[in-house]
């Protein structure tokens, strides 16, 4: 019996969020503000990705003098440059950006800024493709930077009923693309949205360098709520633990799954004959409240 490795590493989870705002962009509240809110609703890590453009000055938000012990401030932003198949502008979420990374240039579109990105040592994240209709195609020019899709966009399903990622995600995953996923609140304090989404991650140390690379290396699994305990292979099954929920899913290529629906399960060994020759699954917990939780691919 083998453990997926995410639930053997040492050392608690910590929670985070990876995509919220301040009023250094477009948000209602202080960073100093932000931070107290999450801080206060036990979050153990944050970056704040205001929007990197020229109207606000290119900011990459420092909130590094509000460290402690249990909170890690992480710099980020939302970076955006033209154009995409249905919009003007790229959205593309960058954590452990440097301090001194370059306004965008004029002549930059969004795959090279993703690129620039990954290359200065940052986390990138497809943001919220539903609610800007980002396609497959413009996607597959970002699977060379881009290290995840947002799964989850709490303020984008609030506010627009467009917050899930899934379609592009596992389309990606079709065509080969071994990309993670991650859920955030990408709160702006304007309407209830701050809370609604936040990832679980295992890493060294509590550092901002440690935490960045625990994303990268698909370290976490994300959440509206419920909680996985453990995802493991055995022999010709998946076993499956969880907080208690209404049922669990194993999506993978096309059509192919399995699921365990059944109130208040918090065990399951689910069978993978429904995914044969399927190179990639993941796991979905739908809470008895209807919140989910999602694990990141698994590739074999």
């Amino acid at each position: 019996m083998t453990k997926l490795s995410l639930f053997d590493l040492p050392g608690p989870f910590l929670k985070g969020n990876i995509h919220t705002h301040s009023n250094l962009s477009d948000g209602m509240l202080s960073p100093d503000e932000v931070v107290a809110r999450y801080r206060a609703a036990g979050y153990n890590f944050l970056s704040i990705t205001d929007h990197f453009l020229q109207a606000y000055g290119f900011p990459i938000t420092d909130i590094s003098h509000l460290e402690t012990s249990g909170f890690t401030p992480i710099p980020g932003a939302e970076l955006h440059a033209p154009h995409t198949e249905m919009s003007e502008l790229w959205h593309l979420v960058a954590v452990g950006l440097p301090q001194d990374f370059a306004p965008t240039a004029e002549d930059e579109d969004g795959p090279a800024l993703a690129r620039r990105a990954h290359a200065a040592g940052a986390f990138v994240g497809i943001a919220h493709p539903a609610w800007y209709q980002l396609s497959m195609d413009d996607a597959e020019t970002l699977v060379d930077a881009a290290h995840a899709v947002e799964i989850y966009n709490h303020g984008c399903h609030l506010m627009h009923d467009k917050g899930d990622g899934a379609y592009l995600l596992d389309g990606l995953a079709d065509k080969g693309h071994r990309l993670l996923t991650y859920a955030c609140d990408d709160a702006h304090f304007r309407t209830p949205d701050f809370g609604g989404g936040w990832v679980m991650l295992k890493a060294a140390d509590r550092s901002a360098t440690a935490i960045t690379a625990a994303l990268k290396a698909g370290q976490f699994y994300s959440t509206q709520g419920p909680t996985i305990q453990n995802i493991r292979l055995q022999n010709d099954r998946l076993l499956v633990e969880c907080s208690p929920a209404a049922g669990i899913l194993i999506a993978g290529k096309g059509y192919q799954h399995s699921y365990h629906f059944e109130a208040g399960v918090s065990r399951a060994e689910l069978p993978l004959e429904g995914l044969n020759g399927s190179p990639w699954f993941r796991v979905t917990i739908f809470g008895l409240d209807g919140k989910r939780a999602w694990s990141n691919p698994f590739w074999h």
